[in-house]
């Protein structure tokens, strides 16, 4: 008897320390996981070069909590105002691409400031090789500090709405979530959405899913497990559907639809629009 009992004690502590090194990666380390699939890696071409001309906004640097600074693009409204648009970039970092949506977005949106967020640490991708790298690097605390960091940066008065894409549109519902009641809405392209029902149920605004159907990694199961969760959270979910494939909104990507991404844009400009107020 006693025997049986070391081993089952045993194997309670086996199991407690295998979770404990092992831990449930969050669904922003699922989607850089997926840089170990070389069909994912394949599916983005390198960028063409591209450079800003005439740029509205300027480079800021914000301090984060963990005593570092923290980067990112910001275009300022010309009147005082309280309504902010995060965006998260994809995963070639905060280039000018990102920069050019940015600016695109501010002067669709009119009365708002608009800030580009860094989560790569001033890191730029112009291969695929490097934008996997960069975006497999990225830990967690680390970008949920630059997060924290941009939101002490707007100050406890701002209105802020989130956008991204591929990667960062998965980091756009992080950051909803990490704003709290300052969140007012979430639009998210092909990212990787929460899963835990906890955090969901303290989703403070309506998210938008823009979702190409032909994704082989944001697909069909994803979607449907995302749209029940919410369901059962009691969240606002407009799933938005396109017969493309990934990336297709990028302006640099072989598969970019400019129809459907003049579209997605629209929709997001509008869902943009009626909540941040």
């Amino acid at each position: 008897m006693k025997v049986i009992l070391l081993f089952l004690l045993s194997f309670t502590l086996l199991s407690t320390q295998a979770q404990n090194c092992c831990p449930k990666k969050t669904p922003t380390e699922k989607f850089s996981s997926l840089t170990t699939d070389s069909n994912f890696v394949a599916t983005h071409l390198d960028p063409n070069s591209f450079t800003l001309e005439n740029q509205l906004g300027k480079a800021i640097a914000f301090k984060t909590a963990d005593g570092k600074l923290g980067y990112a693009y910001e275009i300022k409204s010309e009147k005082p105002c309280d309504n902010y648009v995060f965006v998260i970039h994809e995963w070639w970092g905060l280039n000018d691409y990102i920069k050019q949506e940015s600016e695109k977005m501010f002067k669709t949106l009119g009365n708002v400031n608009v800030i580009a967020i860094d989560l790569y640490d001033q890191k730029v991708a112009t291969t695929r090789d490097s934008a996997a790298k960069y975006m497999q690097s990225v830990k967690t605390i680390r970008a949920e500090n630059i997060i924290k960091g941009a939101l002490t940066y707007v100050g406890k008065n701002a209105k802020i709405a989130t956008i991204g894409w591929c990667f960062g549109g998965g980091w756009s519902m992080q950051s909803t979530l990490l704003a709290g009641k300052q969140s007012k809405a979430c639009v998210m392209y092909y990212g990787m959405p929460e899963e835990k029902s906890d955090k969901l149920k303290k989703l403070n605004a309506p998210v938008l899913f823009i979702w190409p159907e032909q994704d082989q990694w944001i697909n069909k199961d994803v979607v449907e497990k995302f749209t029940t969760n919410m369901k059962a959270a009691k969240k606002d979910l407009d799933v938005h559907k396109y017969n493309a494939d990934h990336a297709f909104a990028n302006p640099s990507n072989p598969k970019f639809n400019k129809e459907f991404a003049d579209d997605a844009f629209k929709k997001a400009m509008e869902f943009i629009k009626l909540n941040l107020k």
